[in-house]
Protein backbone atom coordinates (compact mmCIF):
# COMPACT_ATOMS: atom_id res chain seq x y z
CA UNK A 1 0.00 0.00 0.00
CA UNK A 2 1.62 3.64 -1.14
CA UNK A 3 -0.05 7.01 -0.99
CA UNK A 4 0.01 9.74 -3.28
CA UNK A 5 -0.09 12.31 -0.53
CA UNK A 6 1.64 10.60 2.74
CA UNK A 7 1.65 13.92 4.68
CA UNK A 8 -1.89 13.58 5.05
CA UNK A 9 -1.38 10.95 7.49
CA UNK A 10 -0.03 13.01 9.96
CA UNK A 11 -3.48 14.24 11.06
CA UNK A 12 -4.39 10.52 11.71
CA UNK A 13 -3.99 11.65 15.63
CA UNK A 14 -6.65 13.94 15.39
CA UNK A 15 -9.19 10.78 14.92
CA UNK A 16 -8.62 10.29 18.33
CA UNK A 17 -10.09 13.37 19.51
CA UNK A 18 -13.96 11.88 19.83
CA UNK A 19 -11.99 9.91 22.92
CA UNK A 20 -11.16 12.91 24.53
CA UNK A 21 -14.01 15.40 24.50
CA UNK A 22 -17.52 15.40 26.45
CA UNK A 23 -20.67 15.66 24.62
CA UNK A 24 -21.57 19.24 25.50
CA UNK A 25 -24.87 18.35 27.76
CA UNK A 26 -22.80 16.11 29.98
CA UNK A 27 -22.02 19.51 32.06
CA UNK A 28 -25.78 20.82 31.99
CA UNK A 29 -26.12 18.83 35.78
CA UNK A 30 -23.85 19.81 38.91
CA UNK A 31 -24.18 16.06 40.36
CA UNK A 32 -25.15 12.65 38.81
CA UNK A 33 -23.86 10.32 41.27
CA UNK A 34 -27.18 9.43 42.70
CA UNK A 35 -28.76 8.49 39.54
CA UNK A 36 -28.45 4.48 39.17
CA UNK A 37 -25.59 2.97 37.02
CA UNK A 38 -26.92 2.47 33.08
CA UNK A 39 -24.38 0.45 31.37
CA UNK A 40 -26.21 0.27 28.14
CA UNK A 41 -25.96 3.84 27.66
CA UNK A 42 -22.25 3.92 28.44
CA UNK A 43 -22.17 1.04 25.82
CA UNK A 44 -23.44 3.30 23.69
CA UNK A 45 -22.04 6.44 24.15
CA UNK A 46 -18.38 4.33 23.75
CA UNK A 47 -19.81 3.38 19.90
CA UNK A 48 -20.97 6.43 19.15
CA UNK A 49 -17.62 8.10 20.19
CA UNK A 50 -16.24 5.01 18.09
CA UNK A 51 -18.07 5.73 14.91
CA UNK A 52 -16.74 9.04 15.30
CA UNK A 53 -13.56 8.25 15.31
CA UNK A 54 -13.77 5.61 12.57
CA UNK A 55 -15.15 8.73 10.83
CA UNK A 56 -12.17 11.17 11.03
CA UNK A 57 -9.87 8.15 10.37
CA UNK A 58 -11.44 7.36 7.22
CA UNK A 59 -11.57 10.85 5.73
CA UNK A 60 -7.74 11.44 6.76
CA UNK A 61 -7.17 8.15 5.10
CA UNK A 62 -8.86 9.22 2.00
CA UNK A 63 -7.27 12.45 1.45
CA UNK A 64 -3.91 10.43 1.66
CA UNK A 65 -4.95 8.63 -2.03
CA UNK A 66 -4.19 5.10 -0.83
CA UNK A 67 -3.55 2.53 -3.47
CA UNK A 68 -1.46 -0.36 -4.79
CA UNK A 69 1.39 -0.24 -7.15
CA UNK A 70 1.71 -1.31 -10.78
CA UNK A 71 2.07 -5.07 -10.83
CA UNK A 72 3.95 -6.69 -14.00
CA UNK A 73 2.52 -10.36 -14.79
CA UNK A 74 4.10 -12.36 -17.28
CA UNK A 75 2.09 -13.96 -19.64
CA UNK A 76 2.61 -16.12 -22.39
CA UNK A 77 1.22 -14.84 -26.02
CA UNK A 78 1.23 -14.82 -29.38
CA UNK A 79 3.13 -12.08 -31.34
CA UNK A 80 6.38 -10.58 -31.29
CA UNK A 81 8.42 -7.18 -30.96
CA UNK A 82 8.16 -4.93 -34.16
CA UNK A 83 9.75 -2.36 -35.22
CA UNK A 84 8.41 -0.33 -37.64
CA UNK A 85 10.55 1.50 -40.37
CA UNK A 86 8.92 3.88 -42.55
CA UNK A 87 9.82 5.88 -45.61
CA UNK A 88 8.80 9.47 -45.92
CA UNK A 89 10.78 10.72 -48.79
CA UNK A 90 9.04 13.09 -51.02
CA UNK A 91 7.91 9.94 -53.44
CA UNK A 92 5.80 8.71 -50.82
CA UNK A 93 3.47 11.70 -51.63
CA UNK A 94 3.02 9.95 -55.51
CA UNK A 95 -0.06 8.38 -56.67
CA UNK A 96 -0.34 4.79 -55.53
CA UNK A 97 -3.81 3.68 -56.87
CA UNK A 98 -6.30 4.61 -59.15
CA UNK A 99 -9.63 3.24 -60.79
CA UNK A 100 -11.53 3.59 -63.63
CA UNK A 101 -14.41 5.95 -63.76
CA UNK A 102 -17.42 5.78 -65.85
CA UNK A 103 -16.09 7.05 -68.95
CA UNK A 104 -12.86 4.68 -68.61
CA UNK A 105 -10.44 7.32 -67.55
CA UNK A 106 -7.70 6.57 -64.99
CA UNK A 107 -8.30 9.06 -61.45
CA UNK A 108 -6.19 9.38 -58.87
CA UNK A 109 -6.53 7.17 -55.58
CA UNK A 110 -4.55 7.28 -52.53
CA UNK A 111 -0.87 8.28 -52.84
CA UNK A 112 1.95 5.69 -50.93
CA UNK A 113 1.85 7.72 -47.97
CA UNK A 114 -1.87 7.49 -47.33
CA UNK A 115 -2.44 3.42 -48.11
CA UNK A 116 0.73 2.17 -46.01
CA UNK A 117 -0.49 4.41 -42.90
CA UNK A 118 -4.13 3.14 -43.43
CA UNK A 119 -2.89 -0.64 -43.98
CA UNK A 120 -0.03 -0.37 -41.29
CA UNK A 121 -3.31 0.68 -38.99
CA UNK A 122 -5.32 -2.39 -39.51
CA UNK A 123 -2.21 -4.32 -38.96
CA UNK A 124 -1.43 -2.56 -35.34
CA UNK A 125 -5.08 -3.36 -34.45
CA UNK A 126 -4.72 -6.90 -35.66
CA UNK A 127 -1.60 -7.78 -33.25
CA UNK A 128 -3.12 -7.04 -29.58
CA UNK A 129 -0.14 -8.93 -28.28
CA UNK A 130 2.66 -7.41 -30.18
CA UNK A 131 5.17 -4.66 -28.50
CA UNK A 132 5.06 -1.78 -31.67
CA UNK A 133 8.58 0.82 -32.06
CA UNK A 134 8.83 3.38 -35.10
CA UNK A 135 11.48 4.73 -37.32
CA UNK A 136 10.95 7.21 -40.16
CA UNK A 137 13.55 8.28 -42.57
CA UNK A 138 14.14 10.44 -45.38
CA UNK A 139 17.39 12.31 -45.52
CA UNK A 140 18.03 10.98 -42.01
CA UNK A 141 16.16 8.72 -39.20
CA UNK A 142 13.76 10.17 -37.00
CA UNK A 143 12.99 8.19 -33.67
CA UNK A 144 9.59 8.29 -33.25
CA UNK A 145 8.13 5.87 -30.52
CA UNK A 146 10.59 3.15 -28.75
CA UNK A 147 8.96 -0.43 -28.84
CA UNK A 148 5.55 -0.03 -26.85
CA UNK A 149 2.52 -1.66 -25.74
CA UNK A 150 0.21 1.43 -26.51
CA UNK A 151 -1.32 1.10 -29.61
CA UNK A 152 -3.65 4.50 -29.43
CA UNK A 153 0.08 5.79 -29.12
CA UNK A 154 1.79 3.71 -32.33
CA UNK A 155 -1.49 4.09 -34.64
CA UNK A 156 -1.30 7.93 -33.59
CA UNK A 157 2.39 7.55 -35.03
CA UNK A 158 1.92 5.94 -38.03
CA UNK A 159 -0.99 8.42 -39.11
CA UNK A 160 1.02 10.96 -38.72
CA UNK A 161 2.91 9.62 -41.73
CA UNK A 162 1.03 10.60 -44.30
CA UNK A 163 1.65 14.31 -43.88
CA UNK A 164 4.60 16.03 -46.10
CA UNK A 165 8.44 14.46 -46.75
CA UNK A 166 11.67 15.09 -47.59
CA UNK A 167 13.17 14.29 -50.86
CA UNK A 168 16.06 11.84 -49.47
CA UNK A 169 16.01 8.11 -48.77
CA UNK A 170 18.91 7.33 -46.23
CA UNK A 171 17.83 3.60 -45.69
CA UNK A 172 20.87 2.73 -44.05
CA UNK A 173 20.34 5.56 -40.76
CA UNK A 174 16.84 3.97 -40.56
CA UNK A 175 18.01 0.61 -40.45
CA UNK A 176 20.47 1.34 -37.69
CA UNK A 177 17.96 3.16 -35.46
CA UNK A 178 15.81 0.41 -35.71
CA UNK A 179 18.12 -2.03 -34.41
CA UNK A 180 19.00 0.21 -32.05
CA UNK A 181 15.27 -0.06 -31.02
CA UNK A 182 15.98 -3.57 -29.68
CA UNK A 183 18.95 -3.07 -27.29
CA UNK A 184 18.85 -3.22 -23.81
CA UNK A 185 15.06 -4.58 -24.32
CA UNK A 186 14.56 -7.98 -22.86
CA UNK A 187 14.07 -10.50 -25.54
CA UNK A 188 10.57 -11.93 -25.74
CA UNK A 189 11.45 -14.65 -28.36
CA UNK A 190 10.07 -13.13 -31.78
CA UNK A 191 11.57 -9.56 -32.82
CA UNK A 192 11.13 -8.25 -36.64
CA UNK A 193 11.20 -4.58 -37.91
CA UNK A 194 9.30 -4.18 -41.13
CA UNK A 195 10.76 -1.63 -43.78
CA UNK A 196 8.64 0.09 -46.07
CA UNK A 197 9.87 2.37 -48.69
CA UNK A 198 9.12 2.78 -52.26
CA UNK A 199 13.11 3.00 -53.44
CA UNK A 200 16.52 2.56 -52.25
CA UNK A 201 19.89 4.52 -51.54
CA UNK A 202 23.47 2.81 -51.65
CA UNK A 203 24.59 2.06 -48.15
CA UNK A 204 28.35 2.53 -47.40
CA UNK A 205 30.50 -0.77 -46.63
CA UNK A 206 31.26 0.80 -43.10
CA UNK A 207 27.18 0.74 -42.00
CA UNK A 208 26.63 -2.44 -43.87
CA UNK A 209 28.40 -4.49 -42.36
CA UNK A 210 27.09 -1.97 -38.43
CA UNK A 211 23.62 -2.80 -39.51
CA UNK A 212 24.30 -6.84 -40.22
CA UNK A 213 26.04 -7.38 -37.02
CA UNK A 214 23.42 -5.65 -34.96
CA UNK A 215 20.81 -7.58 -36.75
CA UNK A 216 22.59 -10.75 -36.08
CA UNK A 217 23.28 -10.39 -32.10
CA UNK A 218 19.86 -9.21 -31.36
CA UNK A 219 18.13 -11.89 -33.69
CA UNK A 220 15.74 -9.62 -35.38
CA UNK A 221 14.00 -10.79 -38.77
CA UNK A 222 13.50 -8.27 -41.31
CA UNK A 223 10.67 -7.66 -43.95
CA UNK A 224 10.86 -5.25 -46.60
CA UNK A 225 8.13 -4.02 -48.58
CA UNK A 226 8.83 -2.22 -52.09
CA UNK A 227 6.49 -0.02 -53.06
CA UNK A 228 6.99 -0.44 -56.66
CA UNK A 229 5.94 1.65 -59.32
CA UNK A 230 4.09 -0.58 -62.60
CA UNK A 231 6.33 -1.45 -65.15
CA UNK A 232 9.07 -0.31 -63.06
CA UNK A 233 12.17 -2.20 -61.92
CA UNK A 234 11.68 -5.70 -59.73
CA UNK A 235 14.24 -6.62 -57.49
CA UNK A 236 13.39 -10.43 -57.84
CA UNK A 237 14.62 -9.63 -62.27
CA UNK A 238 17.52 -12.30 -62.24
CA UNK A 239 18.18 -11.56 -65.54
CA UNK A 240 18.31 -7.80 -65.43
CA UNK A 241 22.42 -6.45 -66.44
CA UNK A 242 23.39 -3.14 -66.30
CA UNK A 243 24.76 -0.73 -68.62
CA UNK A 244 28.55 -1.25 -68.71
CA UNK A 245 30.54 0.03 -66.40
CA UNK A 246 27.54 1.22 -64.56
CA UNK A 247 26.56 -0.71 -60.91
CA UNK A 248 23.77 -2.44 -59.95
CA UNK A 249 20.49 -0.48 -59.16
CA UNK A 250 20.28 0.55 -55.74
CA UNK A 251 17.29 -1.64 -54.89
CA UNK A 252 18.44 -4.60 -56.37
CA UNK A 253 22.41 -3.90 -54.61
CA UNK A 254 20.12 -3.54 -51.44
CA UNK A 255 18.44 -7.12 -51.84
CA UNK A 256 21.50 -8.79 -52.62
CA UNK A 257 22.89 -7.30 -48.90
CA UNK A 258 20.14 -8.35 -47.23
CA UNK A 259 20.33 -11.72 -48.46
CA UNK A 260 23.61 -11.90 -46.85
CA UNK A 261 21.92 -12.00 -43.79
CA UNK A 262 21.99 -14.83 -40.78
CA UNK A 263 18.91 -13.62 -39.69
CA UNK A 264 15.42 -14.27 -41.77
CA UNK A 265 14.28 -12.14 -44.36
CA UNK A 266 11.87 -11.83 -46.61
CA UNK A 267 11.16 -9.48 -49.40
CA UNK A 268 8.06 -8.15 -51.02
CA UNK A 269 6.64 -5.69 -54.16
CA UNK A 270 3.61 -4.14 -53.85
CA UNK A 271 2.18 -2.00 -57.13
CA UNK A 272 -0.88 -1.03 -55.56
CA UNK A 273 -3.18 -0.80 -52.04
CA UNK A 274 -3.81 -4.73 -52.42
CA UNK A 275 -0.81 -6.48 -52.84
CA UNK A 276 0.95 -4.53 -50.11
CA UNK A 277 -2.66 -5.39 -47.93
CA UNK A 278 -1.07 -9.00 -49.18
CA UNK A 279 2.35 -8.43 -48.17
CA UNK A 280 1.17 -6.89 -44.62
CA UNK A 281 -1.03 -10.57 -44.45
CA UNK A 282 2.08 -12.56 -45.03
CA UNK A 283 3.93 -10.98 -42.61
CA UNK A 284 1.04 -11.19 -40.29
CA UNK A 285 0.96 -14.91 -40.59
CA UNK A 286 4.56 -15.38 -39.91
CA UNK A 287 4.94 -13.13 -36.85
CA UNK A 288 2.46 -15.51 -34.68
CA UNK A 289 5.14 -17.34 -32.74
CA UNK A 290 4.74 -18.06 -28.81
CA UNK A 291 6.20 -14.99 -26.50
CA UNK A 292 6.61 -14.02 -22.99
CA UNK A 293 5.33 -10.62 -22.70
CA UNK A 294 4.75 -8.96 -19.34
CA UNK A 295 1.19 -7.03 -18.99
CA UNK A 296 1.14 -4.38 -16.76
CA UNK A 297 -1.82 -4.33 -13.84
CA UNK A 298 -2.42 -0.68 -12.59
CA UNK A 299 -2.51 -0.35 -8.86
CA UNK A 300 -6.10 -0.02 -7.30
CA UNK A 301 -6.85 2.96 -5.77
CA UNK A 302 -9.27 2.71 -2.28
CA UNK A 303 -9.58 6.78 -2.10
CA UNK A 304 -13.29 6.27 -2.60
CA UNK A 305 -13.66 3.33 -0.43
CA UNK A 306 -12.58 4.96 2.17
CA UNK A 307 -14.74 8.11 1.97
CA UNK A 308 -17.38 5.84 1.21
CA UNK A 309 -16.72 4.43 4.74
CA UNK A 310 -16.57 7.43 6.64
CA UNK A 311 -19.99 8.34 5.31
CA UNK A 312 -21.53 5.26 6.58
CA UNK A 313 -19.88 6.16 9.81
CA UNK A 314 -21.38 9.76 9.63
CA UNK A 315 -25.24 8.86 8.19
CA UNK A 316 -25.49 6.24 11.55
CA UNK A 317 -24.19 9.08 14.12
CA UNK A 318 -27.07 11.02 12.24
CA UNK A 319 -29.23 8.32 11.98
CA UNK A 320 -28.67 8.47 16.49
CA UNK A 321 -28.77 11.91 16.14
CA UNK A 322 -32.19 12.05 14.85
CA UNK A 323 -33.53 9.67 17.28
CA UNK A 324 -31.77 11.07 20.64
CA UNK A 325 -34.23 11.98 22.96
CA UNK A 326 -34.43 15.47 23.45
CA UNK A 327 -33.54 16.81 27.36
CA UNK A 328 -35.93 18.69 29.29
CA UNK A 329 -34.29 22.10 29.92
Amino acid sequence: MVFSHPWVLWLLPLAALPLLLQRAHAKQYSWVNMLPADPLSDLISLILKCLAVLALFFIILGLSAPHTTEQKVERIGVGAQIALVLDRSASMDDPFSGMADNAGNMTVGETKSVAAARLITDFVKLRQQDMFGMITFSNSAMYVLPLTENKNAIIAAVQATSGNALFQTNIGSGLTSSAALFDKIPDSGSRAVILLSDGAGRIDAHTQQKIKDWFERLKISLYWIVLRQPGGLSIFDTTFVPAEDQPLPAEMELYEYFQTYKTPFKAYEAEDPKSLQSAMNDINNREKKPIKYFEKIPGKSYTNLCFMLAAIMVALLLGVKHLEVRTWH
